[in-house]
């Protein structure tokens, strides 16, 4: 019997997987990594509903200029005359409209609250063989300017008209979900339903799962071409040889575009670097939140805590910029004074590529032209989010099932 081969073995890839092998079909996950740590392991976890904005947003622009002569800044596109990057940029810049944005947020809020529910049935069936530190309590997105305090109050009116709970808060209200150490804020808007976890506590128990549900994995093996003929694939041919294939399915992170260049076709896909690194959690923090004016992401678990962030549009250059690193260390104490913060050494700083599509929203469907291949890429920041989900729908539309949710926003051909 031929298997349905999952290419990628991130948290997109093993989700699907997952649902694959629980509808009974035989899955082989070829990565060309060792599936040891990668973008999925160390990012910081966060399970956010309430993020229904995507990248591609007005004001990106003008603050991406701004932000493009600061080393340490948020957000940096690195500005080389490279072809592939020029073609996303300019469609980056013609999708951060407010149109594009309006349509774009009912897909992504769907997206995600399918994904959470999911967590939670996850969750509840595992429970007794693997802890995720999943904390549903929440996250709050702390601001220091006037200018961000509009801009997040507004967002949370829109949140509250889409359906989403949002509270504002007052310094006052901080301190009573902070009791241990002081946070410096104007104020905060909280989204009570989004929730993080441990991100490689869950991407190690899934290979470990799988593995014993029989998936193959196939890994340090990188794919070169496919056998294809009549609006199919017949085979993935790789460096150690041909795998024939039934279906195949394409969840190859911030490499997608040359998995769908082999396939004929155009994917416009950059690598978004962030960095990340964990620190003793002293005083402790209690509370998931977003340092917004610095987009650095904090995860406390229990003893520990995991500062994140950087959107550094990079190809797929993994190399460490130790400014951006720093961008984020310093940002700790700009809202924790008392946080006792120490910055990491280097082989403790965590980096991954995250694959970011020019109009933000990932790529979701059949291949373009063929009829038993798709894709699952492009959730930039969002994969851990939006990981389940994107593997339930794949595997419904593997099995032949149309999906109960809408997915012309994340047509894999769209540009």
């Amino acid at each position: 019997m031929k298997s349905t081969i999952v290419i990628g073995g991130g948290i997109i890839g093993l989700f699907t997987a997952y649902y694959l092998n629980k509808a009974g079909r035989e899955v082989i996950v070829i990565d060309k990594t060792d599936m040891q740590v990668n973008t999925s392991t160390g990012n910081a976890g966060m399970i956010v509903p309430s993020h229904i904005i995507p990248l591609a947003a007005p004001g990106m622009i003008s603050k991406g200029i701004s932000w493009m002569f600061s080393s340490k800044s948020p957000f940096y596109i690195h500005p080389k005359l490279e072809r592939k990057l020029l073609e996303w940029s300019w469609l980056f810049y013609r999708s951060a409209n407010t149109k594009h944005v309006e349509k774009s947020i009912p897909y992504l809020k769907n997206i995600s609250l399918l994904s959470k529910a999911l967590y939670q049935e996850f969750r509840l069936e595992h429970a007794d063989v693997v802890d995720l530190e999943m904390a549903e309590k929440g996250l709050m997105m702390l601001y220091q300017t006037a200018e961000v305090e509009k801009e997040e109050i507004e967002f949370a009116h829109l949140a509250r008209h889409h359906g989403l709970e949002a509270e504002i808060l007052s310094p006052s209200d901080i301190a009573k979900i902070e009791p241990n150490l002081e946070v410096k804020a104007r104020g905060a808007v909280m989204f009570p339903g989004d929730a993080h976890l441990s991100p490689s506590s869950l991407y190690n128990f899934l290979k470990k799962y799988l593995a014993a549900k029989k998936v193959t994995f196939h890994s340090n093996v990188t794919v070169q071409g496919f056998e294809k003929s009549g609006g199919k694939v017949s085979a993935v041919i790789t460096k150690t040889g041909r795998i024939p294939a039934e279906k195949v399915i394409l969840c190859g992170g911030a490499w997608s575009a040359e998995l769908a260049q082999m396939l004929g076709f155009k994917l416009p896909m950059m690598g978004g670097k962030g960095y990340s690194f964990l620190q003793e959690n002293r005083p402790k923090i209690q509370q998931a939140a977003i340092l917004t004016e610095m987009k650095v992401a904090v995860s406390p678990y229990g003893g520990m805590v995991r500062f994140g962030g950087t959107m550094e549009i990079a190809g797929t250059d993994e190399s460490i910029n130790l400014n951006r690193v720093k961008g984020i260390f310093e940002s700790i104490n700009r809202y924790y004074p008392g946080f006792e913060s120490k910055f990491p050494d280097k082989e403790q700083i965590w980096k991954g590529l995250r694959p970011c599509s020019p109009d933000g929203l990932p790529y979701i469907g059949a291949a373009p032209g063929y009829q038993n291949v798709w894709f699952g890429t492009g959730h930039g920041m969002m994969g851990i989010s939006m990981a389940p989900g994107t593997g339930k729908i794949l595997t419904d539309l593997h099995q032949g099932h149309a999906s109960t949710m809408d997915l012309k926003a994340f047509e894999v051909g769209r540009f």
